[in-house]
C-alpha cells in the first residue's frame, strides 16, 4: 500500500492578488493530510474512504470537486487502473486551510509510492496542481506548493517559489467560520469586478504589491508587531475586493480584542478560516479561547516550521 502526505497551509499575505502575478507569502502549518493508496480490480476509477475530521458539510459540498480532482491526478500521472484511497491525518477538512491541496499532494505521493514511480517533489507539486484545478478553476499554485514542500514560501505565479525562513517559529490561531466556501466563485467574482472597475482595482492591487514587500522584510527581521499591522492592512484590501464576509470580519475583531498582533481572512474567503498572529503560547491560548467562546473552532498551530 502506498502512503503520502500533504501539509495544510495558511496564506499570510495576498490571497487573490497572487492570481494576478502579485507576490504572496504563505506557510505550511504543522497539520497534514495522510493518504494511503492500493491497486484494486474494480471497474470504477477509484474507491474513496475519506476519514478526515471536517467542518460540518465540507466533504459533501466538495464531493464532485474531489471526484474530478482524483481523476485529474490519475490521468496526469498516467494511471488508468482503479485505486482504493484512504484519507486521514490531523488536518481538519475545511475551507481556507489548504485542505484540498493537502489531499491532492498526499494522494499523488501515495499513488507514486504504490506504483513504484520515482517522482521528485516538483513533479508531485505539478500533479497536485492538476488536482487543484477541479476545486479552484484557475488556482494560484500557492496551496499545492505549500502542501508539497512545507515551510515558509514567497510565491509569484509562474515563477519558482522562494523559500523563506525564520529562526524562531511563531504561534498563530486559525478560526473557522464554519462556512464551506466556494473558492472558484470567489476567484471569478474578483475577476468580474476587476474588469468592471479597472482603475479602482488597479490602485488596490498596487497597494497589495507594496505591502507584501514590506511584510517580507518584517518577517525576515521577525518584527512580529509590524507583521501584525500589515496583516490588518492586507485584510482591509481583501475587504475592498469583496472576498471577506461578516463572519470572517467578526472573528478577526474577536482575535484583535483578545490581543492578537494582527488578524485577517486567509484562503479563498467568503467563509472558511481567518488567521491571527499570536506570538507566545500564552497569547495563542488567550486568542484561541476567545474564538472558541463564540462557538467557533480554533486551530492552534505555528508558522515558520
Amino acid at each position: 500500500m502506498g502512503k503520502g502526505h500533504g501539509y495544510g497551509k495558511v496564506i499570510l499575505f495576498n490571497e487573490h492578488f497572487v492570481v494576478y502575478g502579485i507576490p504572496a507569502i504563505a506557510s505550511a502549518i504543522d497539520k497534514k493530510t495522510i493518504a494511503e493508496v492500493k491497486k484494486c480490480s474494480s471497474n470504477e476509477e477509484f474507491i474513496l474512504h475519506d476519514e478526515r475530521e471536517e467542518t460540518p458539510g465540507y466533504k459533501k459540498e466538495k464531493m464532485e470537486h474531489q471526484r474530478e480532482s482524483i481523476i485529474r491526478i490519475k490521468r496526469a500521472m498516467g494511471i488508468d487502473q482503479c485505486i482504493e484511497i484512504w484519507l486521514g491525518g490531523d488536518l481538519r477538512a475545511a475551507s481556507g486551510v489548504g485542505a484540498s491541496a493537502a489531499s491532492c499532494a498526499a494522494i499523488a505521493r501515495a499513488i507514486a509510492d504504490e506504483f513504484g514511480m520515482s517522482c521528485s517533489d516538483a513533479e508531485i507539486n505539478e500533479f497536485a496542481y492538476e488536482g487543484e484545478k477541479a476545486y479552484h478553476g484557475n488556482p494560484s499554485g500557492i496551496d499545492n506548493t505549500c502542501a508539497t514542500f512545507g515551510g515558509l514560501v514567497w510565491y509569484e505565479k509562474g515563477k519558482d517559489m522562494e523559500r523563506m525562513s525564520v529562526k524562531h517559529p511563531v504561534e498563530i490561531v486559525m478560526g473557522d467560520t464554519g462556512i464551506v466556501a466556494n473558492t472558484k466563485k470567489a476567484v471569478e467574482g474578483v475577476r468580474e469586478r476587476k474588469e468592471k472597475m479597472p482603475e479602482l482595482y488597479e490602485k488596490i492591487f498596487d497597494d497589495a504589491k507594496k505591502l507584501v514587500y514590506e511584510a517580507r522584510d518584517a518577517i525576515m527581521d521577525e518584527d512580529w508587531e509590524l507583521v501584525g499591522k500589515l496583516m490588518n492592512k492586507n485584510h482591509e484590501l481583501l475587504q475592498k475586493i469583496e472576498v471577506s464576509s461578516d463572519e470572517l470580519d467578526y472573528l478577526v475583531n474577536i482575535a484583535m480584542k483578545a490581543g492578537a498582533y494582527g488578524a485577517k481572512m486567509t484562503g479563498g474567503g467568503l467563509g472558511g478560516y481567518m488567521v491571527a498572529l499570536t506570538p507566545g503560547k500564552e497569547l495563542q491560548e488567550k486568542v484561541a479561547r476567545a474564538i472558541e467562546e463564540t462557538g467557533h473552532y480554533a486551530l492552534r498551530t505555528k508558522i515558520g516550521i
